[in-house]
């Protein structure tokens, strides 16, 4: 957290602000967007803070804590201290986040129901168009982020429904693969499009992911090798074609599984 700047300290989490986030409002005022812009793009990002104290309170109700949360120019990141492995805690520490933009966005449009702010005669109708936008901004939050994309929280989504039938590695594996293939495809179209700020969150999607993964895997190994795991019970977390075989030292390397003949025996099916 060196290079952001603490904002404060909320509910025992401290929120910073990364030098980069600077980027939005000038990018605001240079679009020609006034002070209306700026107050926008501030109040959307007390959405995503929001957003995030949801992931990070939820995660302390299965007692696990947050290290911090920081605004980036693409969104917030809360580090939650572990992932739980239990996938019912992380659907529901990963839902939080956008059940907060659902609320917000039902706030909105109730106030926008109670007062006639869209009378074209009324002082107030600038503030209608505000809570307006950001009451859509909201509902756009919640459905972007809930795209299969890991490691945003529809792809951790996907994870935690994949967990119980194939495992946590596995299912990470399929997230990743969905994750970085939308990417792709997002980041492309997002560069035909113009779409600079858009294109670098695909791209920080399609790092992200595998980062990781290779964590994910980090640790997988690294309970199985304190675990005492036999061979057969690590190798149904290794990828199609690999095995795990243990170096010593808890230490684990990927092979490829080569056979040799048709009469080599099988490897039973996991």
């Amino acid at each position: 957290m060196s290079l952001s700047w603490k904002l404060g300290r909320v509910a025992g989490i401290d929120l910073y602000l990364h030098p980069t986030f600077l980027l939005l409002p000038l990018l605001a005022l240079n679009a020609g967007g006034g002070l209306e812009s700026v107050a926008l793009v501030a109040a959307v990002f007390g959405c995503v803070v929001l957003h995030e104290f949801g992931h990070a309170l939820t995660a302390r109700a299965f007692g696990i804590g947050t290290e911090d949360i920081t605004l980036y120019p693409i969104g917030g990141v809360a580090r939650l201290r572990w992932m739980p492995r239990s996938p019912g805690a992380e659907l529901l520490i990963t839902l939080a986040g956008p059940a907060v933009n659902v609320a917000i966005a039902a706030v909105l449009a109730a106030s926008l129901g109670l007062v006639g702010l869209f009378d074209p005669g009324s002082a107030e109708s600038a503030i209608g168009g505000f809570v307006a936008e950001l009451m859509w901004v909201n509902v756009v939050l919640a459905a972007f982020n809930m795209l299969p994309a890991f490691p945003m929280d529809g792809g951790r989504v996907l994870r935690a429904l994949l967990s119980r039938s194939v495992g946590r590695l596995r299912a990470t594996e399929i997230a990743v693969g969905v994750g970085r293939a939308l990417a792709v495809v997002l980041g492309l179209a997002c560069l035909m499009l113009g779409l600079w700020m858009q294109a670098m969150l695909a791209a920080f999607i399609f790092f992200a992911a595998g980062a990781e993964l290779n964590s994910v895997a980090l640790d997988e190994r690294r309970r199985a090798a304190q675990n005492g795991a036999r061979d057969d019970e690590v190798i149904r977390t290794a990828p199609p074609g690999y095995r795990w075989v243990s170096r010593g030292r808890g230490a684990w390397q990927l092979v490829p599984i080569v056979v040799t003949g048709w009469d080599a025996p099988r490897r039973p099916w996991h």
